[in-house]
């Protein structure tokens, strides 16, 4: 592996038979994102349509999509759950010239183009771009091939990561494996199942967190929100929640350095049911005793991680739920064509600070901030809140126990109906109120309705900029429903001069 001046970065591998072809091609479908140009040079029956084949039905999801080599056909088109895929092949034109014919200027936007014969092309390919170079080797056997990888200008680092990851899977262990991918978040991290013979595990891929343009003073937006650059806090608290005998997915094999975890697979069973999905009842009882059994204790703010590495779990400051809760100006009132005068973002900003001063001033716990039905598992075979398990929790804070109760009742993505909520917060306070007798149960609704708001409107600018930003519209589909979880918490009266400045500035959802 050599990275150049030029940002040219390669490397080379063996290709003993055609499943180690394949498991190229999963590695190079697994470094994709929208707009990447692929080329893919080699002689006829060097291997080009096996790589092709699987790393198309490997991003589709299904083993028996039809994959027709587009020798005559010039260019197939594959509508991807991650982005439009152009297969093309230029073997049989005869120039740069003839590329015109294939509409090459009206492709899907955001598309992946894979380009066999980029020869063909000569003078026309992009600056940047992902090359996969195979040669035949008949001294050896017949099926045995050569590849080289290079990535060009902004592909560079990833081929560097490709090459990283390989290596990792193959230390694990796990280079034989059958790899499925599983559909993530809207993070950065991706995750694959890997079988192999009876064992199940999770590849986890998380890059380390790029820091953004400073937002306030010198600082990025996820230093002031603490947001996990590394999978450093991932395991900390996988390991911490396993201590308390929680069901966190045990670490098999970690790589700190580039991001890489093999971790338990906690399987698929989740805690919501149906079409659309809608919570079981249950399940949810489940979870809300898993968040009174982690506040009943003291924990520490301090987890070790390895010999001579401890992580401290972040404080979750005024600072970090002030900066969340302005996405919702930042980009969910843009989405809305409406605007406010800096003077309303200060009395934004003073309101809030009010209403979180007693909660940041309260005794802290652990906050996995992202406690929801994405991210919740259902384990029939363990027992009592073993049977809870826990993902997506790198993020997680010191701060005021309400937050992981809101994150469960008030969930983004499914529709947990007003009296199940009622139900459900009664069942913790009354949990609470067992447990600790100077526990104030109307303190506690207050906070509860606080953070309820502060989230809601942290997600509505979130999913907003998913949109504007990040080319992600599937999340607008959850607005209204976040939309009425900010609604509900608004109408007590704690909350009523917060309540006004909403009316005021923030037009309503269903009029726009």
């Amino acid at each position: 592996m050599a990275l150049t001046a030029s940002a040219t970065s390669s490397f080379s591998v063996a290709l003993p038979d055609e499943h180690a072809t394949r498991r190229l091609a999963i590695d190079i479908a697994n470094s994709l994102e929208p707009g990447d140009f692929v080329t893919l040079s080699g002689d006829l029956g060097a291997g080009k349509t096996t790589l092709v084949r699987t790393l198309i039905r490997y991003l589709a999801g299904d083993a028996a999509i039809e994959v027709p080599s587009p020798t005559f056909t010039l260019m197939q088109i594959y509508e991807l759950p991650q982005f439009p895929l152009v297969h093309a092949d230029l073997y049989r034109l005869s120039g740069p010239a003839e590329l015109a014919e294939l509409g090459f200027d009206d492709l899907p936007e955001g598309a992946v183009v894979l380009l066999e014969w980029p020869d063909r092309a000569d003078g026309l390919l992009p600056p940047d771009r992902l090359d996969v170079s195979l040669t035949l080797a008949p001294k050896l056997k017949l099926e045995f091939r050569h590849a080289r990888i290079t990535g060009f200008g902004a592909l560079a680092p990833r081929v560097d990561r490709m090459a990283a990851v390989r290596q990792f899977i193959a230390e694990s262990g796990y280079s034989e494996a059958l790899r499925a991918p599983l559909r993530g978040d809207a993070s950065t991290r991706s995750y694959e199942r890997l079988a192999l013979g009876d064992q199940r595990v999770l590849l986890m891929n998380s890059p380390r967190r790029p820091d953004g343009p400073p937002v306030r003073g010198d600082k990025p937006y996820s230093a002031i929100a603490h947001l996990a650059e590394t999978v450093v806090p991932f395991v900390a608290m996988a390991n911490g929640l396993q201590r308390l005998g929680l069901s966190a997915p045990a670490i098999h094999h970690a790589d700190l350095e580039h991001g890489f975890l093999i971790l338990e697979d906690l399987g698929d069973a989740r805690v919501v049911s149906g079409d659309p999905p809608a919570p079981i009842v249950e399940r949810y009882e489940t979870a809300v005793d898993v968040l009174l059994a982690l506040h009943a204790q003291q924990l520490p703010d301090t987890l070790p991680v390895a010999p001579q590495l401890d992580y401290r779990i972040p404080p979750y400051d005024v600072n970090a739920f002030l900066i969340e809760a302005e996405l919702l100006l930042d980009w969910f009132l843009p989405r809305l064509n409406a605007a406010i005068p800096d003077t309303e973002r200060g009395s934004f900003r003073a309101l809030w600070r009010e209403l979180l001063a007693p909660i940041i001033d309260a005794p802290p716990t652990w906050v996995l901030r992202d406690f929801h039905s994405p991210n919740l598992l259902w384990l029939p075979q363990r027992s009592e809140l073993a049977r809870l398990g826990l993902l997506d929790f790198q993020d997680a804070v010191m701060g005021p126990p309400a937050y992981d109760l809101a994150s469960l009742l008030q969930d983004a993505r499914v529709d947990v109906a007003e009296e199940t909520e009622l139900a459900l917060l009664g069942r913790y306070v009354r949990g609470r109120s067992r447990g600790e007798e100077d526990f104030n149960g109307a303190a506690f609704i207050k906070t509860y309705v606080t953070l309820a708001a502060q989230r809601a409107s942290k997600i509505l600018g979130i999913f907003a900029r998913l949109d504007l930003r990040d080319g992600k519209p599937q999340y607008l589909r959850h607005l209204p429903r976040v939309w009425g979880y900010l609604q509900r918490s608004l109408s007590h009266p704690t909350l009523e001069a917060l309540n006004a400045w909403y009316i005021a500035h923030v037009p309503a959802l269903n009029t726009i």
